[in-house]
């Protein structure tokens, strides 16, 4: 049976259903279009509380959607599970790894990010990165049989290795992690082992630059590191990584009393790069697009590809900037918002194509920065049509709280993620501690 039995419609294809995927495919929803969505998963993955997942706040389910459910009403939508290898430009195809290629009239190409080591991707199988769900089980796999090895150890220095968690990178994700590892051993393990303390455990937050959390005003950043250091964090800035090989770390200061250290751990979790799908070097190279260092498609003002305007490119995988009236054009940042509003001007810029009518160029509206620290924790800088508000602590986390349960997809989701909150404040309890492949628990 044909992918496209109405010929004469439009054919649009969507490469990934993260959140810029997603958002263009929901947006074309009432056009007279046939859209066909390519994702290598069966699921849509909010992104910003995979960290819980990987903490053993939350179960998986809690936070990723099956795709073929969430367009199960949309009748112009095909969903295909697979892996695109490449897109054939000149007979407008994409290739999958299996099954016949996917023709389209349109392409929205919205795969992604992956991790970026900086070139040092022998360090992967020692600090794996935060990007997809099996990401997040091996993390809380490592986490959590690194307390179980330490209580059977003997010697109190492999011990203490065993109980030195390190987060590389000070971004979001990585003061997330930290405050969540920090909270995970003064309270949700408290009683539960006979021969090690969980509170002494060790969590190093490292971080290359001169600031955590850099992209939000300097004010919040340095309040962010208080709290990380409140909830028991140690944090190192101008810290550089320069070797990890699974028993140590090495760090390189630019100055201070770190300016060269090596940090006995069994435990890293990586969270300092970020490196665009493959799939944005493959494109540039079939249409002439030009790259970034991340390798990001340098897009044109309406997202298309330069020469081939049936080609969007949005969310991680594209190099964007914003078009604001009377401002000059600044780069969009890689965060979930972007993606969304990319998505849906992608599609809106489409059906402009099909009624044959001028493009837009893209305009972000930046709504502001917010990222949790731990418990009670957190910092928020918000834009708003009032104005500009900064705040941190309670409320902030109050905030930050409420605003992802509103986020996520599916009114179920959001319920059992408030109950399971719920349930964590009061209790101080982690109930997703399940490791399936002990099997694969570390060598002592």
């Amino acid at each position: 049976m044909p992918i496209n039995p109405n010929a004469a419609r439009p054919r649009i294809v969507v490469i990934g259903c993260g959140f810029g995927g997603l958002e263009a495919t929901r947006a074309l929803k009432s056009a007279a279009v046939d859209i066909t969505l390519v994702e290598r998963t069966n699921h849509h993955l909010f992104q910003p509380l995979l960290y819980q997942v990987a903490t053993a706040g939350l179960s998986a389910p809690a936070i990723a959607a099956p795709a073929r459910h969430l367009f199960r009403k949309q009748a112009n939508v095909t969903t295909l599970l697979g892996d695109v290898t490449a897109i054939d430009t000149q007979a407008r195809l994409v290739k999958l790894e299996e099954g016949p290629p996917v023709p389209y009239d349109h392409l929205i190409v919205a795969a992604g990010a992956t991790h970026s080591y900086f070139g040092r991707d022998d360090w992967a199988p020692f600090a794996p990165g935060l990007k997809t769900l099996d990401d997040a089980f091996e993390i809380r796999r490592r986490i959590l049989l690194a307390f179980e090895a330490a209580e059977k150890e003997p010697d109190p220095a492999l011990r203490a290795a065993w109980l030195t968690f390190v987060v590389v990178g000070g971004g979001p994700t990585g003061v997330e992690m930290a405050g969540t590892l920090a909270e995970i051993a003064h309270h949700t393990l408290a009683g539960e082992f006979r021969r090690i303390d969980p509170s002494a455990a060790r969590i190093l937050l490292l971080e290359g630059g001169p600031r955590v959390l850099q992209a939000m005003p300097e004010d919040l950043s340095a309040r962010a590191k208080e709290q990380l250091e409140k909830l028991g964090v140690e944090v190192r800035l101008g810290a550089r990584v320069v070797a990890i090989d699974g028993r140590t770390v090495e760090v390189q200061g630019v100055d201070g009393p770190h300016a060269a250290q090596t940090i006995h751990t069994r435990c890293v979790v990586w969270a300092a790069g970020v490196a665009a799908s493959a799939l944005g070097r493959q494109l540039a190279q079939a249409t002439g697009a030009t790259t970034d260092r991340a390798g990001r498609v340098v897009v044109e003002p309406d997202l298309g590809l330069p020469g081939h305007a049936e080609i969007s490119v949005i969310g991680d995988l594209a190099a964007a900037r914003s078009f604001a009236p009377g401002l000059e054009p600044r780069p969009v940042p890689g965060v979930s918002p972007a993606a969304k509003q990319m998505g849906r001007a992608a599609a809106a810029n489409i059906l402009r194509r099909i009624a044959g009518q001028p493009t837009r160029p893209f305009r972000y509206r930046d709504y502001g920065n917010l990222a949790t620290i731990g418990r009670n924790a957190a910092v928020v800088d918000l834009a708003s049509p009032l104005g500009h508000f900064k705040f941190s602590g309670y409320f902030a986390w109050l905030f930050w709280l409420f605003a992802h349960i509103y986020f996520l997809i599916g009114f179920r989701n959001r319920l059992v993620v408030l109950i399971d909150w719920a349930s964590a404040y009061w209790s101080k309890q982690r109930y997703a501690r399940v490791i399936s492949d002990i099997a694969q628990r570390p060598r002592m």
